[in-house]
């Protein structure tokens, strides 16, 4: 788990967001991993800390594979958010999570 994941983690928890889970396996007979799920509300989430550094996401065989995996999420009707550093840290992240798990348009 990355410093940023554990971050997020904790926004959520300070929330009450609960009932996630982390590096879940969700997508049948794949062995992808999104960083956090809420199972009740079919909510995928993925941290892309690496996407201004050169990480794999900022790559082209790993944008690839982040295409493959959010056509998979909207195959077996599973919502998917990613979210940048930025976004981790200004608390953008974890204010859009908390709108769509208590249901505030």
């Amino acid at each position: 788990m990355s410093d940023l994941e554990e971050l997020f983690a904790f926004q959520l928890t300070a929330l009450g967001l609960t009932g996630f889970q982390r590096e879940a396996q969700v997508i049948p007979g794949r062995r992808f991993k999104f960083d956090f799920y809420f199972p009740e509300h079919h909510l995928c989430i993925e941290i892309q800390g690496g996407v201004w550094s050169g990480g794999k996401h900022g790559r082209p065989v790993g944008i690839a594979r982040d295409y493959e995996k959010l056509n998979l999420c909207t195959k077996y009707g599973l919502r998917l958010l990613q979210f940048d550093t930025k976004a981790i840290k200004s608390g953008e992240a974890v204010e859009l999570v908390e709108q769509i798990i208590r249901g505030d348009k």
